[in-house]
């Protein structure tokens, strides 16, 4: 298997480079530049024009991507025209927030979706079953957006229970302190992120178990005398896990990728809302990071899923 890994590493090579030229030149394409949004009575067009020729801006687009893919070789992602910062930097310090987010709203997904799927799937046609139904049609019907303003709206605003805003509180200190405000500012955020991205995870199980149920093993075993409950846990839910560990690499690194509504309608300082911002305000160098970041995140995450399916099933063996 390691060596079918390494072999898909390197065809990730090629595709990581055709990706680098697509965001860069579409980048590029965008209308508009980071300079020219900073003009102010006081900024004359002179020193506008100035700044674009110290960046490169007026170099033909593949000189331009040839200087950014050398420095990317060399560690530098450039500085960001917004920030003022390296972008490396400025990236590495919003990762951490992305990803404890994203790790809580992926465990929280699995632990309401696995058990609705299982009650929905065992007891196909039951009262249980149509109330999980109607919630999962519900949340599949309302965007996620609108559900997370909702509950912004409600919890935050409203009832106050939950902030509104940020990462931590201000004055939080540091220890345990800080460690409680900074969970405390990710419950609200990851709870409705989780209760909205359960529908697809659940409603898969719950064919995936309905399917099962009419498997020939399944009726060998009941022909047998096995225990009800036996054959359930051990032939129709272990094999009916099977595709729901595969979806496990997409889930963790599509929110890694994936939390911008959430950190912009929360303004949580992660890397989905410093996409939003570097968008707004024409940061070629923070963009062209991000996407190619985003885009590698997806490639890892096939790449994991395929692993993962490959160990909790022996007989699937990654090509």
């Amino acid at each position: 298997m390691w060596k079918t890994v390494l072999r898909r590493v390197l065809i990730m090579i090629p595709e990581i480079i055709i990706l680098s030229v697509f965001v860069f030149v579409l980048a590029k394409m965008m209308p508009g530049d980071p300079f020219t949004g900073s003009i102010t009575p006081q900024t004359s067009p002179a020193r506008i024009h100035e700044l674009k020729v110290q960046a490169g801006l007026y170099d033909p687009w593949y000189v331009q991507y040839g200087r950014w893919i050398t420095n990317l070789f060399h560690g530098d992602l450039g500085v960001s025209y917004q920030f003022k910062t390296p972008v490396a930097d400025l990236i590495a310090s919003r990762a951490g927030n992305t990803l404890w987010l994203s790790l809580v709203i992926v465990v929280l997904s699995y632990l309401f979706a696995i058990p609705l799927g299982i009650i929905a799937g065992r007891f196909e046609n039951s009262k249980s079953d149509r109330v999980i139904q109607l919630y999962n049609y519900i949340s599949y019907a309302i965007p996620g957006f609108v559900f997370y303003l909702l509950g912004l709206w409600l919890f935050g605003y409203v009832l106050g229970i939950f902030p509104t805003s940020g990462s931590v509180s201000i004055g939080a200190g540091s220890g345990f302190g800080y460690v409680m405000s900074r969970i405390y500012h990710m419950i609200l955020p990851a709870l409705l992120a989780a209760l909205i991205s359960t529908t697809s995870t659940c409603q898969y199980l719950r064919s995936e178990i309905i399917d099962s149920k009419t498997q020939d093993y399944v009726k060998t075993a009941r022909a047998k005398g096995v225990p009800e409950k036996t054959v359930f846990n051990r032939h129709i839910l272990r094999n009916s896990l099977l595709p729901i560990a595969a979806f496990a690499g997409y889930s963790i690194t599509g929110l890694l990728g994936g939390s911008i509504f959430i950190e912009t309608v929360f303004s949580y300082p992660g890397m989905g809302l410093l996409f939003i911002n570097s968008l707004t305000n024409r940061d070629y160098s923070v963009i062209t990071a991000l996407v190619l970041l985003f885009g590698i995140l997806n490639l890892i995450g096939t790449l994991l899923s395929d692993i993962i399916l490959s160990i909790v099933d022996p007989r699937v063996r990654i090509e």
